[in-house]
């Protein structure tokens, strides 16, 4: 791909990532909306998707942002649902979905049925967790779609490659196949395993927050280079390496973190905008080749396909969440799922990027020189399926959501135990800082132990404060009057700091160096909205 074409591809995505935040619609919909709409567009160059850049390239540092951004312990306390969503589920639509195929198709073998199978196997992470942060689903669904996300990449994969094999006459087993995925999936946690700790280590030890950062893109890269180079896991690598380094994030100095934090905030936003750009421009990459299977035959087959995806995520989830239950331990540990919450996950099944890029992937041929049976076809109702995934149950999952009253995130509860935490912390600061004092060689003039004592109460009382009453005139709360009017306060410093730089009474180097304590003066007093 050219340079300009690339750069109108990302400076266009970001521009639409961007008005949707302004609008109803999630912006991965209306990516793939103006993404379909664009490339209808005479003299738009084909986007085709390379699977050598897509899944080397940006679905390493796609997955190290969920990765990092996910919880450890949360993962741990729900790792059957997600066990068996990202891998069972995975391994079932696959065979469901290929054998379907192959009795829907004339003509088309099993084999090759198998690899379609497996290639829309795997939901997509970003779309869904996008909406269910969006709509504000509880946490617990929120955690089992983004750890189902983290690994169904890897089963799919995985899967994709026994199936292909058997295709193109390489010959494969259900013995060799289950033993492929052993050692995929083993090798990738064990690489992740290996590398987790050094880097962490590497992280701790370098003492320029620029450094650490550099280390921190490079990250996902190594990891997912090293495990594919021992024909393991590069996914599971990029998981396993992410939620360790997630994990002990608060080891990690305070100017790599805020470093940190906002340069992958950048990377996700960009990558994640491209990819669903990328999924509309498809299409007339898709129809390019279609060949026999053109017209009502194909748009039938397409249909018949969403169904069945859709249908046997259901078949899968709501058994796998009620049967586990007949275990006496199960439910004595475990609180009684409703039936929301299955038919949530069920229908939050949304497909992605990964599938495109894994179906192009397939070869033209077969061993003996045979062009693949139906490849074109593979393409064409992976990229149809992942359309009406996104667009059918993307804009319907709000709304059913809605319809079933799901109760989502209890702000109030939220606010309360982090006013507890607080307090608890804020306590603890406040009885070392008194030791402190009280040694003569950490003497300090009474204003500045008291300014360090007002900190403290102050960042005690500012969570409390959130829960008390608002104002009767503005509506805000004594906290947001006092981010406000703190705000306000630092704008007028600034604007004195630029008058005196213009006046050349400081020159640049130290006006940089006085907004930036600003800078993190405003930082520390506003705590970054969600979202």
């Amino acid at each position: 791909m050219h340079v300009l074409p690339l750069l109108l591809l990302v400076a266009g995505s970001a521009a639409v990532a961007g008005a949707a935040r302004r609008t109803p619609v999630p912006a991965p919909l209306l990516l793939v909306a103006v993404g379909l709409a664009v490339s209808s567009v005479p003299g738009v160059p084909p986007y085709e998707l390379d699977p050598h850049v897509v899944l080397p390239l940006l679905l390493p540092p796609l997955l190290y942002t969920a990765g990092v951004e996910s919880s450890y312990l949360d993962l741990r306390a729900n790792w059957r649902p997600v066990a068996l969503l990202s891998v069972g589920y995975v391994l079932f639509a696959t065979l469901v979905v290929g054998y379907a195929v192959h009795l829907l198709v004339p003509d088309l073998p099993l084999t090759a049925a198998l690899v379609l199978g497996a290639v829309i196997a795997p939901p997509d992470a970003v779309a869904a967790t996008a909406i269910a942060r969006r709509v504000g689903l509880p946490s617990r669904i929120t955690t089992i779609l983004q750890g189902e996300s983290l690994v169904n990449d890897a089963t799919a994969i995985t899967a994709y490659k026994v199936a292909l094999a058997a295709a193109v006459g390489e010959g494969a087993s259900w013995a060799g196949g289950i033993a492929e995925f052993a050692v995929a999936a083993l090798g990738g946690v064990g690489v992740g395993l290996v590398l987790m700790v050094p880097l962490h280590w590497l992280r701790t030890h370098l003492k320029e927050a620029l450094l650490q950062n550099t280390l921190s893109l490079l990250i996902p890269f190594v990891a997912y280079a090293a495990a594919e180079e021992v024909h393991a896991s590069g996914v599971l690598a990029v998981v396993v390496v992410a939620l360790y380094l997630g994990h002990r994030s608060w080891q990690v100095d305070f100017a790599t973190r805020l470093q940190e934090a906002a340069v992958w905030k950048m990377v996700a936003f960009i990558l994640e905008s491209t990819v669903f750009a990328l999924i509309g421009l498809q299409l007339p990459v898709v129809l390019r080749d279609l060949g026999e299977y053109e017209g009502s035959q194909a748009l039938w087959y397409a249909m018949a396909v969403f169904l069945v995806v859709v249908a046997a995520r259901f078949v899968w989830v709501y058994p796998a969440t009620f049967l586990p239950r007949l275990s006496r331990r199960i439910r004595e540990r475990e609180t009684n799922p409703t039936w929301t919450g299955p038919l949530i996950v069920g229908w939050a099944g949304m497909r992605g990027v990964v599938s495109l890029a894994i179906a192009f992937s397939i070869p033209l041929t077969l061993d003996d020189g045979e062009p693949f049976p139906g490849r074109n076809l593979v393409l064409f109702l992976t990229f149809t399926t992942v359309i009406g995934t996104l667009v059918v149950q993307g804009l319907t999952l709000p709304g059913l959501i809605r319809v079933l009253r799901v109760p989502g995130r209890d702000e109030q509860a939220a606010t309360l135990a982090e006013a507890q935490a607080q307090s608890e912390a804020s306590r603890a600061a406040e009885e070392r800082l008194e030791e402190l004092l009280a040694d003569e060689r950490n003497a300090l003039p009474q204003p500045l132990a008291d300014r360090l004592r007002t900190v403290l109460e102050r960042r005690r009382n500012a969570v409390w404060e959130r829960l008390g009453t608002t104002n009767p005139v503005t509506g805000e709360s004594a906290d947001d009057t006092y981010r406000r009017l703190s705000r306000e306060t630092l704008a007028a410093e600034r604007a004195v700091f630029v008058q005196l730089r213009d006046q050349r009474r400081i020159d640049d180097e130290m006006l940089r160096t006085l907004l930036r304590r600003l800078d993190l003066e405003e930082a520390a007093a506003y705590r970054e909205e969600a979202g």
